[in-house]
């Protein structure tokens, strides 16, 4: 695909949305279902109903970018949590990735890597 910044967040929405929507639609669902700034440089991530398509929505430093897949066969595993009031959660760039390629997160388990301790 192309290669993004570290401080780069993905977010998703975990609602349907109507992938007829473009650049502006999309813009007005990021600032009112996500919560979030459309033009910070995040990654903004849409799915429809049946979970076969998928819009991601970015602000690079001259206007939006809309990048748009449909799945021939299958559908896109997103990891959610249980919770039914949750309408949007972030994901990182890796997860998407694989999501993205069709792999299924729901049973893959992170393993303990090293980290800084803070004093």
């Amino acid at each position: 695909m192309f290669t993004l910044p570290s401080a780069v967040q993905v977010f998703i929405c975990l609602q349907p949305t109507d992938l007829r929507k473009s650049f502006d639609s999309l813009a007005v669902l990021v600032s009112g279902v996500v919560g979030q700034n459309p033009l910070s440089g995040h990654l903004f991530v849409f799915l429809n109903r049946y979970r076969d398509r998928v819009k991601i929505l970015f602000w690079d430093r001259s206007g939006y970018c809309l990048y748009y897949k449909r799945l021939e066969a299958g559908t896109f595993r997103v990891p959610v949590e249980t919770d039914s009031g949750v309408v949007s959660r972030t994901l990182s760039l890796p997860e998407l990735t694989l999501m993205l390629e069709g792999i299924d997160l729901s049973h893959a388990r992170r393993r303990k890597r090293f980290s800084l301790r803070q004093t």
